[in-house]
């Protein structure tokens, strides 16, 4: 196991220097597996958390099991790059929510941008939990709700959300709404209509509602829906 007090440089995994010293060609080629790999990881971790098979995350990438362990010599190599990843893909969002007209846009631009990072990616939960395992002190986001902190203060002075809400609702709020992705493509398409009636919930009394967009489940394709994951729950019971 790698130690838990590794930390990633600038959020991203550096390239390793075996990588480095091939010609450019085979550089090429393990960067594309190194991606696939990645790839593949992230949906078989959705799928069956971080005990997923090593062995299938090799196979659905179509590259040998040796290439994975020469990129990523133990599982938790692997869920910290994960990790990495995903923190500088949140980051990256900051430029977007600081460019938001108002404190009320910018409240909208954050909550959509996780919740569909979130749904988009439903590998997250499990890597968070396994991280906060290999390192409990670790608070790599601290700066990031120190900032959406500040945002939801000038947003309540603004007189745009209600006041007795704070940004650990927001962060609970919008995983809840993100975890749709990890109940199957039905309720996926579907967060962005369930978001839009959580914000409702978070506005100021008297600021106006926008309609909804998209449509409701029709009664027959929800109950479909839940069923699906009825008969999968049976199923991995077995």
């Amino acid at each position: 196991m790698t130690s838990p007090t590794r930390k990633p440089q600038d959020g991203v995994p550096a390239s390793s220097a075996p990588e480095r010293s091939l010609p450019p060609s085979r550089r090429r080629d393990a960067r594309l597996n190194r991606d696939r790999l990645i790839v593949s990881a992230r949906a078989l971790l959705a799928q069956n958390g971080v005990d997923a098979s090593l062995e299938a995350i090799a196979r659905q990438a179509e590259v040998g099991v040796a290439t994975l362990y020469r990129n990523f010599p133990t599982r938790d190599d692997l869920v910290r790059t994960l990790y990495d990843l995903s923190l500088a893909e949140l980051h990256a969002v900051r430029a977007e929510i600081e460019a938001a007209p108002t404190s009320w846009d910018a409240l909208v631009v954050y909550t959509e941008r996780v919740a569909e990072w979130l749904v988009a990616d439903p590998s997250l939960p499990p890597i968070l939990r396994r991280m906060a395992q290999l390192d409990p002190s670790a608070r790599p986001a601290a700066e990031f709700d120190g900032f959406i902190a500040s945002l939801v203060a000038r947003a309540k002075k603004d007189g745009t959300l209600r006041p007795d809400v704070d940004a650990v609702d927001l962060a609970v709020l919008v995983t809840m709404v993100g975890s749709l992705g990890s109940l199957g493509a039905g309720y996926a398409g579907q967060w962005r209509r369930q978001l839009s009636i959580v914000l409702d919930g978070l506005r100021a009394a008297d600021a106006p509602r926008p309609k909804l967009p998209g449509r409701p489940f029709h009664v027959r394709d929800y109950q479909a829906t839940v069923h699906g994951l009825t008969r999968r729950a049976a199923r991995a019971a077995r």
